[in-house]
């Protein structure tokens, strides 16, 4: 009975636990609702007398095209520059809000809306058809519903999984299946003169992957970045020429766009000056009419560029959506919060005729206004003239009267009510775009207050256990759990959280020294030597990958050594898989008495290697460059299927994990389980090699040489073990280069044994590959635990606070408990932290991506994972 009581409340804080990770999810992240069907004219709709400039458009998106790789001195968009120079190209920096990466980015763009920060969750999912933009309205279904001519789309499939059954004709690619960037593109180009060549089409989509990836892979700087940009200049030119010599593309706008830039290290997803700003211009000779001569291209002048990212004059990339509506001359999207690119608009000669675009696009934009704040809107402000102090809602509601009675009193001050229309409309841009979440307050309360139970039922079930801490544990660990949740109210330490648990960790591994001095232990190396070499190892880890968000681009072990020297690379991944192949060899012999049969694991573990080497000829070429016996390796292993050999490296690891059960019966005694836990470990790390990027393969190396020597400092109270493995969880997940924002997350080992894409597996390896560092811990942990258990049958070391005076399963019980306590407090601190600043300028940028990490660390690594190894360790005795 009174087991089941413990059990009981360890189950209820974690239960507890992740209600409240949901319902304050559910009042963080709402889910936008946005206004079904199509917007249309009707009889008092003010439309130009003029016919619209252009009939076709041709929508040319290079993924991640920040804005100085067309404007910078540097760039090789050669020809486009000249464009700009000669007049018949209107450039922008395009602003894209956070999250920066593809499908919020095209939601934006299309309909002219805020996304919802949701839209970054379905980014990864890519079959999620919740995602889908088939009912909402944009530019894309306004010109589908004109008739007649078709849409066509080639390129990142992302369109046509937004717009299901839109285009007819199309040719999609994954942006995360392929990683070359040169075939993905070449995919693209394949397709364009033909579709020039043809009539039948409105709208043409192209969207190049090929510069992100090569981003992703070597950076903005990457020696493989000009001519990319050069073969998109290139593209540029065809187009441009295409639009010249064939009659049917006399009246055609060409854009070209990025949806998102990158940031020094590649990466996008967060709010930095290079992954917000884009370029974006649009390309015709009819803007030459307008009288401009022309801008200088490259802009360097103060006038022109900031110094940064910032180039020419800067714009909202939901302003694409009403400025083509006025090009192209269709209704306005009716979500759209965007505002009408006034340079362009002057193609429309008559004031009365560009005042109709600008009351069009204020009375789209009043609808979602009074939609939002209805009372503000029927108050009356007519004998008010200056409505700068009121606030925003009624600040907003005065500048539309304003408006509007200048429409109906004096109708043929075009330009004055352009004015006071534009006005409105940036200060409904401002408001609207900044409640585009709007939160639920009851359930953020409910949620915090639901997570701080979990964290106090955590500590009751502590006490229902009798869990007592040594005295260092009984300081370190509220120490620790308080300390983490202060910082997570400052936007810069979350940003860097990594160096808190550096400095945590080297602080812990000193106390542990003083702690190993005192005692003799029964190990084949004393205490303070074992603790002094887990510390020399951690200082090599901690400088094998920079991460973070300050020093992202600076130099570290992976970028000064391997890369420079894939030799010396290769020889330690080598040397790390043999030692795990070494001891599972030596126990096949144990297990079947066979020396023969000990090739086994040899074979399994080469076929893994081989896997690994094959998939980085395809995925990181460079780091088998100049090694001789990989790249004839590589050529050789080009005739087989990836996907064929990791599931044969999987199903060998499959059969020897049944063969360590089977052999091991870690149900049967301490000892067996020990045993067991060691063979699980070198299995599941042959696994999560195969599941890592290849420069960190040696972190597992390193982390197995720092087991051992933990497993001389045996037995330990559970709050050190707890401790210690909390610590090294954390830091190794940085370590591997993770960070809190969603532009590190590794999506390159997402499809190892996938022929097709499937959510769930897709997910569960995006997991694994990005938390291998933790999983490997919580295993070793698993493993301290046994031998600690097992040590103190014979140990000399007998105290209170000893874990071995319990079994194995009252020490991993306490040890997962000590663990939800923690992570229900951080989970609160985490929460209070963004319901506090959740008007802080910040908010999407930073503390928004820590709770989808937080969200993670909970449900998959908290629960699935140490909570499976907490279940496995309940059959030990």
């Amino acid at each position: 009975m009174v087991a089941a009581v413990r059990g009981g409340a360890v189950l209820l804080g974690n239960a507890l636990l992740l209600a409240a990770l949901l319902i304050f999810a559910a009042g963080f992240f709402p889910y936008k609702a946005f206004l079904p069907g199509l917007a249309e004219w009707d009889q008092s709709t003010l439309r130009p007398k003029d016919s619209p400039p252009f009939d076709r458009l041709i929508f040319m998106v290079v993924d991640a095209l920040r804005s100085d790789f067309v404007y910078g001195n540097e760039s090789n968009f050669v020809y486009t520059q000249q464009l700009v120079r000669d007049g018949a190209a209107i450039p922008f920096t395009g602003h894209a809000s956070p999250p920066t990466i593809t499908m919020p980015r095209v939601k934006a763009i299309t309909t002219g809306s805020v996304p919802s920060f949701v839209d970054l969750v379905l980014n990864f999912a890519e079959s999620d058809t919740t995602s889908s933009l088939a009912a909402q309205d944009s530019w894309l279904a306004q010109m589908r519903a004109r008739g007649g001519d078709s849409l066509v789309m080639h390129g990142d499939d992302t369109w046509l999984r937004l717009f299901p059954g839109f285009f007819h004709r199309s040719d999609g690619t994954t942006s995360f299946f392929v990683s070359d960037f040169i075939q993905v593109d070449n995919n693209v180009t394949r397709h364009l003169d033909p579709e020039l060549d043809r009539d039948d089409w409105s709208v043409m989509v192209l969207h190049y992957l090929g510069l992100d990836h090569i981003g992703h892979k070597t950076g903005p700087r990457g020696p493989n970045m000009p001519a990319k940009q050069a073969e998109m200049d290139g593209i540029v030119w065809r187009i441009y020429q295409a639009m010249h010599t064939s009659p049917h593309l006399t009246n055609t706008l060409l854009v070209l766009l990025g949806d998102h830039g990158m940031n020094d290290a590649g990466n996008h997803g967060a709010s930095s000056a290079g992954e917000v700003s884009t370029a974006l211009t649009f390309i015709s000779d009819k803007f030459k009419i307008l009288g401009a001569a022309g801008q200088p291209c490259p802009a360097t002048a103060p006038d022109l560029f900031d110094g940064e990212f910032g180039y020419y004059r800067l714009v909202e990339q939901s302003d694409i959506a009403p400025t083509l509506a006025a090009l192209l001359g269709f209704p306005i999207p009716r979500n759209n919060l965007g505002i009408l690119i006034s340079p362009l608009i002057a193609l429309y000669s008559q004031p009365q005729d560009v005042y109709a675009l600008w009351y069009e696009n204020g009375k789209q934009m009043y609808e979602i206004a009074k939609a939002t704040f209805p009372v503000p809107f029927d108050a009356d402000y007519e004998a008010r003239k200056d409505c700068s102090a009121l606030p925003d809602p009624d600040e907003l509601a005065c500048l539309w009267h304003q408006a509007e009675d200048g429409h109906l009193q004096r109708p043929s001050d075009h330009v004055h009510n352009t004015e006071a229309m534009a006005k409105f409309l940036r200060k409904a841009q401002n408001t609207l775009s900044g409640t585009a979440s709007n939160y639920d307050t009851q359930k953020l309360l409910i949620g915090i207050v639901t997570a701080i139970a979990a964290t106090l039922v955590s500590v009751w079930a502590l006490s229902l256990q009798a869990v007592k801490l040594d005295p260092l544990s009984a300081v370190a660990f509220p120490l620790l759990s308080l300390s983490y949740g202060v910082i997570m109210f400052a936007s810069s330490y979350v940003e860097e959280e990594h160096e808190f648990w550096y400095w945590a960790t080297g602080a812990w591994l000193v106390l542990l020294y003083k702690r190993a001095a005192r005692y003799a232990w029964q190990g084949n190396i004393s205490g303070p030597v074992a603790v002094v070499l887990v510390c020399l190892l951690y200082g090599i880890s901690r400088r094998w990958k920079q991460t973070g968000q300050k020093y992202a681009g600076d130099p570290d072990l992976t970028s000064e050594v391997w890369l420079k020297e894939p030799f010396l690379l290769w020889l330690l991944i080598l040397a790390t898989y043999t030692i795990f192949s070494r001891n599972l060899s030596q126990r096949a012999v144990k297990w079947l008495s066979s020396k023969q049969l000990g090739f086994l694991p040899i074979f399994i573990s080469i076929t893994a290697l081989v896997f690994k080497i094959a998939f980085t000829a395809a995925d990181a070429p460079e780091l088998i460059t100049g090694v001789a016996v990989l790249e004839r390796l590589a050529a050789f292993m080009r005739s087989y299927s990836l996907v064929g050999l990791a599931r044969v490296s999987f199903l060998g690891l499959a059969q020897l994990l049944l063969c360590a059960i089977y052999y091991e019966a870690p149900w049967t005694s301490r000892k067996h389980l020990a045993s067991f836990l060691a063979a699980f470990l070198d299995i599941s790390s042959i696994f999560l090699i195969t599941q890592t990027r290849t420069a960190n393969i040696p972190l597992f190396g390193i982390a197995y040489l720092q087991l051992y020597l933990f497993e001389q400092l045996q037995p330990q109270p559970v709050g050190i073990l707890t401790i210690t493995s909390l610590l090294f969880q954390f830091s190794s997940f940085f370590a591997f280069g993770g960070t809190n924002a969603i532009s590190s997350v590794d999506l390159s080992n997402a499809y190892n044994g996938i022929a097709g894409y499937n959510v769930g597996l897709v997910g569960l390896l995006t997991f694994i590959g990005n938390w291998a560092g933790p999983i490997f811990w919580t295993i070793a942990t698993c493993r301290l635990i046994a031998l600690s258990c097992l040590a103190q049958q014979s140990s000399l070391l007998s105290s209170a606070s000893s874990p071995g005076s319990g079994s194995v399963s009252v020490v991993a019980t306490q040890h997962f408990t000590l663990l939800t306590a923690f992570m229900a407090g951080a989970t609160a601190f985490v929460m209070v932290a963004c319901f506090f600043l959740r008007e802080h300028l910040f908010i999407w940028t930073v503390f928004s991506p820590k709770y989808l990490y937080q969200i993670a660390w909970v449900f998959a690594q908290h629960i699935l994972v140490n909570g499976t190894a907490c279940l496995l360790m309940r059959f030990g005795k």
